[in-house]
C-alpha cells in the first residue's frame, strides 16, 4: 500500500477475487461474530452507534433481512471488489456500507474518515481479531484503510481496480471523487447531500406524559444532537401538521424537553453558539415573517417561518438549530420538495398514511419514512437504492 494509506483492518484485495453468493453463509457467520465481540467490547459500550450497529449485525435480525430476499437472488453473485468512501463526519457509516457489499457477495476496501473516531477504531479492531483467529479467507474481503481526502492518486488506484464504487458524502465529495475514473463496467452509487424533516402533528406532544415526553427528547436527541446534525438523516425542518395555537404549545413542550435533555449530554462549544445565532439571524432577515423563537438558553434555537421555500434547505447549523412550519395538513410539503430530500420521520401519523402522501402527489424526493428516534437506522434500501441489487449482478440462462 500506498505510504499514504494506513490499513485498519483485512488486507487489500487482489485482482481476481471471486464473488460471494448474496448472504453467503461465510459473510453472515463473520458478521454475526462480529456483532457478539462487539457487545462484549467494554468500551463500545461507550458509543450508542457501535452497539446499533452491533445490533443490526446479529445472527436473528440478518435472518431477518435475508428472509426478506427468499427466493429472489438465486441467480445472483457479487460483482467482485466495492470501494467505498465513508464520510468524514459520521464515524459508523462506514462499517454499515461494508456490511452490505459483504452482504451482497463483494469483497470491500473501504476508505474511512481520516479523521481519528474512536467508534472506527473498536469496530476495525474487532474485525481485525475475527479475520486473525477465526476468518482469515475473509481478509481480502473486509479491508478497511484510511487516508488523507488529498491524495487522490490513491482514490485513482482503488478507483481502478473496482467493480462497484459507493461514495458517501457531500456534493463536492462527490464531484471530487468522480475525477477518478471508473473501469468501463463498473457501477456507482453516490449519496450526496440531503435534507431531513420531522412531521409532528400538536396533539401528539400535548398528550404525553412526563415520562412519555422524555423518551421523545431522547429519541430525538439521537436524531440530531448525537450526530451534531451532520448526518443527512438529521431532521432540520419541523412540520406541525395542526392549527398554529396548538403548534406553538406542542412547541414549547417539545423543544423544552429536548433543551433539558441536551443541557445534561451535549458539549456546546462556542463557536457552535455563535453559528447558531448567526444562522438564527440570517434566517430572521432573509425570509420574510421569520421569527426567532427565544428560549431559556441556546441549547436549543428555533425559528418559526410562514412558508417553505427552497431557501430553507441552505439555513442550516450544527448543535440544534431547528427551524419550524405550521398548517392544517401537509399539503405545502407537495411544492416544497425536491430531490434533496430524503428522510421524513414522524409522530402522531402512521407511516403507511405517509408513504401514500408521497406516492399519490408523485413526490420527487423522499425515500425514506421512519419515527422519531430511528432516522439513523441502517437498512438495505437507502435513498431508494436497493443494495443488494445494486452491488450483485444476475446471471441469466435462456
Amino acid at each position: 500500500m500506498s505510504n499514504a494509506v494506513e490499513r485498519l483492518c483485512g488486507r487489500e484485495p487482489e485482482s481476481g477475487l471471486r464473488p460471494l453468493r448474496p448472504f453467503a453463509p461465510e459473510a453472515l457467520d463473520f458478521l454475526s461474530a462480529l456483532s457478539a465481540a462487539l457487545l462484549k467490547d467494554r468500551e463500545a459500550k461507550a458509543y450508542p452507534d457501535v452497539i446499533t450497529f452491533a445490533y443490526f449485525c446479529r445472527k436473528a435480525h440478518l435472518a431477518r433481512l435475508q428472509e426478506e430476499y427468499a427466493g429472489q437472488l438465486d441467480d445472483r453473485l457479487g460483482r467482485g471488489v466495492v470501494f467505498h468512501i465513508a464520510p468524514s463526519n459520521v464515524p459508523i457509516n462506514f462499517a454499515y456500507s461494508l456490511a452490505a457489499a459483504l452482504l451482497s457477495g463483494n469483497g470491500s476496501v473501504v476508505k474511512a474518515s481520516s479523521r481519528d473516531f474512536v467508534q472506527t477504531r473498536i469496530v476495525c479492531r474487532a474485525m481485525e481479531k475475527l479475520l486473525a483467529e477465526d476468518f482469515p479467507s475473509l481478509a481480502p474481503y473486509v479491508c478497511v484503510v484510511t487516508y488523507p481526502r488529498e491524495a487522490q492518486d490513491v482514490t485513482e488506484r482503488f478507483s481502478a481496480r473496482c467493480h462497484a464504487r459507493v461514495i458517501w458524502g457531500g456534493d463536492e465529495t462527490v464531484r471530487r471523487v468522480r475525477e477518478a475514473a471508473l473501469p468501463p463496467r463498473a457501477v456507482e452509487v453516490a449519496f450526496a447531500d440531503r435534507y431531513s424533516l420531522l412531521c409532528i402533528r400538536p396533539e401528539a406532544v400535548l398528550a404525553l406524559s412526563a415520562d412519555e415526553l422524555e423518551r421523545l427528547a431522547k429519541d430525538f436527541y439521537n436524531d440530531t444532537y448525537l450526530t451534531d446534525q451532520n448526518a443527512c438523516t438529521s431532521p432540520r425542518l419541523i412540520y406541525w401538521a395542526g392549527e398554529r395555537e396548538a403548534a406553538a404549545e406542542a412547541g414549547e413542550r417539545f423543544f423544552g424537553a429536548v433543551g433539558a435533555y441536551a443541557r445534561q449530554r451535549y458539549e456546546l462549544p462556542a463557536v457552535t453558539a455563535v453559528d447558531k445565532l448567526t444562522a438564527a439571524c440570517r434566517a430572521a432577515m432573509k425570509l420574510e415573517g421569520a421569527e426567532i423563537v427565544h428560549g431559556p438558553d441556546n441549547w436549543v434555537t428555533r425559528v418559526r417561518v410562514k412558508r417553505l421555500c427552497p431557501e430553507l434547505y441552505d439555513l442550516r447549523s450544527p448543535g440544534g438549530f431547528f427551524l419550524e412550519y405550521a398548517a392544517p395538513t401537509l399539503d405545502a410539503l407537495r411544492d416544497f420538495v425536491t430531490p434533496r430530500v430524503q428522510t421524513l420521520s414522524y409522530l402522531g401519523f402512521q407511516p403507511e398514511e405517509l408513504r401514500h402522501f408521497v406516492l399519490e402527489n408523485r413526490l420527487t424526493g423522499i425515500d425514506r419514512i421512519a419515527p422519531v428516534g430511528h432516522t439513523m437506522d441502517f437498512a438495505l434500501t437507502w435513498d431508494g437504492y436497493d443494495l443488494i441489487r445494486t452491488l450483485s449482478r444476475s446471471v441469466s440462462a435462456l
